[in-house]
């Protein structure tokens, strides 16, 4: 279809000059080809313009030229066209989209004032510095067209001039705005190719442009460049169906590291949700190391400004279905906790005992990220833990939300046994637990024994301390121990009193079983058996004998008639 088109608009081209051209009394003696479009023109016209043509008719061999190729002509058979009814005084606009183009065809014709007055080069000067350069938006449109004229553009200095004028203009546009909306020259710029943007973006650096103004070019030109890849910050997007080696994407790869490259030094110039998206991108298109390596630093350092959902946004793919790799997520909380530390001892304090305000928003974002991602059944226990164990411990002083993403984790990975629900319970501290979260934990069957005993003896053991409610360290230490030995007792009463059961089950069998055999003669008390007196040492041994764990109660007879003794053929004892 596009060949097509440029088939058309050539014969077009070729009609029109043939109704200036054939007007003239005197028939055309050379044929100009320009790619695929031929031109029957006249020498006596060429040649009074154009000190090329005039060279190539006179230093050429043949006795009469009649073909001529100008094929290398910058702007094609358009531009030719116009360059030659300049040639034969016919009259054409001069736009700011065509004037580089004719600038360059003037140079590469060699139609200068220098050969003639008054010729093509000069008019086309004229019009850049008077009308084209005047504007931003003409300078950027003739940045545009220069994209296709290149060496000789640059050569020609249109392309600097053009840069300079833009840079200085967004400068002033920025700073003392004239136009609504007040970043309509945002949008201007956007058009460019990467490489002229950079240039802009690099020479309003040097004139002083704020680190803010550049970063929302920046913005504006990624949102227009990669629009269905930077633009959803949802993390639910359309389905990206083109292949990660196609054409596309490769440019697409090519232009995110080239938009990385040029973020200005100022770390906090972005928003976070734009550089999350980014870094999404980067990781999508598998951009460079170093790309992604500046993203993850940027967004660690201005981490205490992070929501869930930009959390989120690193963590899935574009149709929100498949978990990313969360080894980035992890880098960057990482570093974000390395920088606090840093400034902590900077600062002369503890990290480990006092921890800033940010690192505390940052822990309860991370532990409601934790609950949203744990709903994932691919999420391993290792990757859950390595996240919340990143967070300090002393950021948490309610770990309530660390709670609810690991009962929602278990809830959503219900085959897995004791030892591993124990190491997702690991990342948390029951005893920084509030009162109603450890009442919904002691009720909680989902949890561990262990987790489930701490909840329900940790509200006892501080009555029996005495009713503190601090969390002091020495005194947080020392609970945590006295629950750990209470914990290793109760799982040993629970061993030795399921054996005791058991052994007594076992003798009441015995003597059912004996019931019907010839009873005994011996009279008085009967003598202790080694089972009741083993069962009568191992419940004075119990440490919870006033408590609702106490086995003292049970019977050491049940089964046995003390009343009428009888003798026993198969004797135990």
């Amino acid at each position: 279809m596009a060949a097509l088109n440029g088939n058309n608009r050539l014969s077009a081209a070729m009609e029109r000059t043939g109704q200036w051209v054939f007007s003239q009394d005197i028939p055309t003696d050379v044929v100009v080809e320009v790619g695929e479009a031929n031109f029957n023109l006249h020498k006596f016209m060429l040649v009074a313009k154009s000190n090329y043509i005039r060279k190539l008719i006179m230093e050429t061999k043949e006795a009469d030229l009649t073909r001529i190729n100008l094929s290398e002509i910058p702007g094609g058979p358009e531009i030719f066209e116009k360059a030659a009814k300049f040639c034969y005084g016919v009259n054409f606009e001069i736009t700011v989209h065509n004037v580089a183009a004719l600038r360059c065809a003037a140079e590469y014709l060699q139609m200068t004032d220098k050969y003639c007055d008054n010729n093509l080069a000069g008019r086309t000067e004229d019009f850049l510095s008077q009308v084209a350069l005047s504007s931003l938006s003409g300078a950027v449109v003739v940045l545009k067209s220069c994209e296709d004229l290149l060496p000789m553009a640059e050569e020609l200095k249109i392309v600097q001039r053009c840069i300079d004028v833009a840079s200085a203009r967004a400068c002033n546009e920025a700073s003392f705005p004239c136009r609504t909306p007040p970043n309509w020259w945002t949008e201007e710029l956007s058009i460019l190719d990467v490489d002229f943007f950079g240039r802009i973006i690099g020479a309003m650096k040097q004139r002083g442009a704020k680190a803010l103004t550049m970063a929302t070019a920046l913005i504006t030109y990624a949102e227009r460049w990669l629009r269905d890849l930077v633009r959803d910050h949802s993390g639910n997007g359309i389905k990206c169906s083109e292949p990660i080696d196609s054409d596309l994407r490769i440019q697409q790869r090519e232009l995110l590291e080239s938009i990385v490259a040029l973020l200005p030094a100022e770390k906090a110039a972005f928003p976070i949700h734009f550089l999350c998206c980014l870094l999404r991108c980067a990781i999508f298109l598998k951009t460079s190391g170093s790309c992604k390596n500046e993203l993850e630093k940027r967004i660690s350092l201005i981490l205490e400004h992070v929501t869930v959902d930009d959390l989120l946004v690193l963590s899935f793919t574009y149709d929100g279905e498949r978990l990313l790799d969360l080894d980035s997520v992890r880098r960057i909380i990482s570093g974000f906790v390395e920088k606090e530390k840093s400034m902590a001892v900077f600062n002369g304090g503890d990290f480990r005992e006092v921890s800033s305000s940010a690192v505390q928003r940052v822990a309860k974002t991370v532990d409601a990220y934790l609950a949203e991602i744990a709903t994932v059944v691919e999420l391993t226990i290792s990757k859950f833990n390595g996240i919340a164990n990143l967070v300090p411990k002393g950021a948490r002083k309610v770990e309530d939300d660390l709670y609810r993403a690991i009962d929602i984790y278990l809830k959503s990975h219900p085959n897995l046994d004791e030892i591993e629900r124990e190491k997702v319970c690991s990342s948390m501290d029951p005893l920084k637990l509030s009162y109603e979260a450890r009442v919904h934990a002691s009720q909680n069957k989902r949890l561990p024994v262990q987790i489930v005993l701490h909840a329900l003896y940790y509200d006892q053991l501080k009555l029996r301390s005495g009713g503190a409610d601090d969390h002091n360290e020495p005194d947080a230490v020392t609970t945590r121990n006295q629950l750990q030995a209470d914990v290793s007792l109760v799982k040993e009463n629970e061993a030795l009193r399921t054996e005791l059961l058991k052994m007594k089950m076992y003798i009441s069998d015995m003597q059912k079983s004996n019931q019907t055999g010839t009873s005994s003669k011996s009279s008085g008390t009967r003598k202790p058996t080694f089972f009741s007196s083993m069962s009568k040492t191992l419940g004075k041994l119990n440490p919870f004998r006033h408590g609702s764990k106490d086995t003292s109660h049970i019977d050491d007879n049940i089964g046995v008639d003390v009343t009428k003794p009888r003798r026993r053929r198969f004797s135990i004892s």
